[in-house]
């Protein structure tokens, strides 16, 4: 049985961020458990593999949902990364922090040290922005962030098609203020993809003595003693081994995974642990409760245009240039994130900060790349930023490999509902300007849907996550409703924090895996104070 300062459950975005940063200091040893490889490959550094393992189960959960009552009963689909860096490794690598009114809600909900002045110094501590120097940005950090090297003029024709809707535009969506539209940064280095594996652990394997790193190890059970967390239990291979943190144990599986190895220890509802088999250590009937995502549809239109990634014979011919071109240069095609462009937009004219978001994609996605079309198309995602819908995360049963039931309840409210129905008008609008119009030759999922009546049954049909699942471990200060304080420490237990992004208490408005470091970086800053 090893032994280490602090060990770390999950090799996700918080989890490289928090296990990265504690074992700067010589002193302090830190074991990081992943479930997945390494995350050191090149269909994960390659930005546009990941169109191939976003459908599959390649280095990724790939979970379903149970049958979700706002969508007609459809199941819906949960990717999650599975490697060092999770989801980090699979995504769309768009750097998005949220809007600063996010952070100030959280403080405002009885968070002290979660407003937006207090996580700004380290979202720029983890941030190397390639090309925007201001009080927003950071120099030097592990994550880089560049502008996209694909030089697709489809970007250009999506913001020729906003300002033709006389809608805002912005050139950076983490600066003074979010609204608009424009081109995505992204977390990548030279073309490649920058993970949280990347940044915060590759440099470091072997290279610290302190840093300890076991892939492909699930982690089946945390260890107590009392009320006290002193290990952990996991499996490689066939194998069951045990190790021990002398100081405390992080949890860093996930919005699905945390909540999932809390109960799975004992620590949850203490009724709902007995029907799945588990025997109650702690009752904390919070843990899994409180999922929220963001729903989101999608435009699809087909292009004869070959700057649209697609499946034909001239696209096939020009796509083994790109591939010379991507060896060569590290730039054109083969660097893209697909999201290309977007924006931040008001359903309303009266909000005071944008509700909806776009996704400007420079390929037909269809059932998030599971289906597929020959041809040349394009898309856009629309997803409501902040819904009032409120989902689950519970135990199928008591065996630590089997999925957990995910029920992220979409469409759940009328208010969530509504917006997107206007969100969906608003979407339209953009892609129905004469620049859009002209590039495209089929409208894929849309035709014939007009009045809102359609709308809702096209939603109803349609909607899926976007990949932005939080909120099971919610951070508060009632133990009646939240999992984690303010501290990240998990209520009535000792020794124990949750650090991803199953903390948040409400959904931040934008991508969350920036947010998700941004945790782990301000965590081992909280756990080195505490020390």
């Amino acid at each position: 049985m090893s032994e280490f300062d602090y060990i770390v459950l999950g090799g996700g975005s918080a989890g490289c961020a928090v296990a990265g940063r504690l074992s700067e200091n010589p002193g302090t040893s830190v074991a990081l458990f992943e479930a997945g490889d390494d995350g050191k490959h090149w269909m994960v550094w390659t930005p546009i593999a990941a169109a191939a393992m976003l459908p599959r189960k390649i280095r990724n959960y790939a979970y379903e949902t149970v049958p979700q009552k706002g969508l007609g009963g459809r199941r819906g689909y949960q990717p999650r990364g599975k490697m060092l860096g999770g989801s980090s490794g699979i995504n769309a690598m768009v750097y998005i922090r949220g809007h600063q009114w996010d952070y100030d809600h959280w403080a405002a909900l009885g968070n002290p040290g979660w407003s937006y002045a207090d996580v700004l110094p380290y979202f720029r501590k983890s941030e190397n922005n390639e090309t925007i120097s201001d009080e927003f940005h950071g120099k030097g950090g592990p994550l880089n962030v560049a502008q996209l090297r694909t030089g697709n003029p489809l970007q250009e024709t999506f913001l020729d098609a906003v300002r033709e809707c006389q809608l805002p535009l912005t050139s950076d969506f983490n600066g003074a203020q979010q609204e608009g539209c424009g081109i995505y940064q992204v977390t990548q280095i030279n073309g490649e993809r920058c993970s949280a594996a990347r940044a915060y652990i590759h440099p470091f394997i072997g290279k610290r003595p302190n840093l300890f790193v076991q892939t492909g190890a699930h982690v089946v059970k945390i260890l107590f003693e009392g009320k006290r967390a002193v290990g952990a239990q996991f499996r490689v291979g066939d194998e069951t081994k045990t190790v021990r943190a002398r100081k405390e144990v992080i949890v860093s599986g996930g919005a699905f995974g945390s909540p999932q190895l809390l109960m799975l220890s004992g620590v949850g509802d203490a009724e709902a642990l007995k029907k799945a088999g588990v025997a109650p250590l702690h009752h904390l009937p919070g843990v899994g409760e409180n999922l929220q995502d963001h729903p989101d549809a999608i435009f699809g239109y087909k292009t004869k245009s070959l700057d649209a990634v697609g499946y034909s014979l001239p696209g096939a011919a020009k796509l083994i240039g790109e591939i010379r071109r991507y060896r060569a240069e590290r730039t054109g095609t083969i660097s893209t994130n697909f999201a290309e462009a977007g924006g931040f937009l008001k359903s309303r004219r009266d909000l005071e900060i944008p509700d909806l978001q776009l996704h400007f994609v420079v390929a037909m996605v269809d059932d998030h790349a599971r289906k597929t079309h020959l041809g040349h198309g394009f898309s856009c995602h629309v997803c409501l930023l902040r819904p009032k819908s409120r989902g689950s995360v519970k135990l199928a049963s008591s065996d630590p490999f089997a999925d957990p039931l995910i029920d992220p309840n979409f469409l759940g409210e009328p208010d969530d509902v509504q917006t997107l129905v206007d969100g969906f008008k608003l979407t339209r609008k953009i892609m129905d300007a004469p620049s859009m119009r002209a590039l495209r030759t089929k409208d894929m999922f849309t035709a014939g849907v007009e009045t809102d009546d359609q709308i809702r049954d096209f939603l109803r049909r349609r909607v899926d996550t976007v990949y932005h699942p939080v909120g099971t471990c919610m951070m508060g200060p009632d133990p009646a409703t939240a999992v984690v304080d303010a501290q990240l420490r998990v209520h009535g237990m000792e020794g124990l924090r949750v650090v991803d992004a199953s903390i948040m208490p409400t959904l931040i408005g934008g991508n969350t895996n920036a947010p998700s470091m941004m945790i782990g970086e301000k965590a081992a800053d909280m756990i080195r104070a505490a020390a």
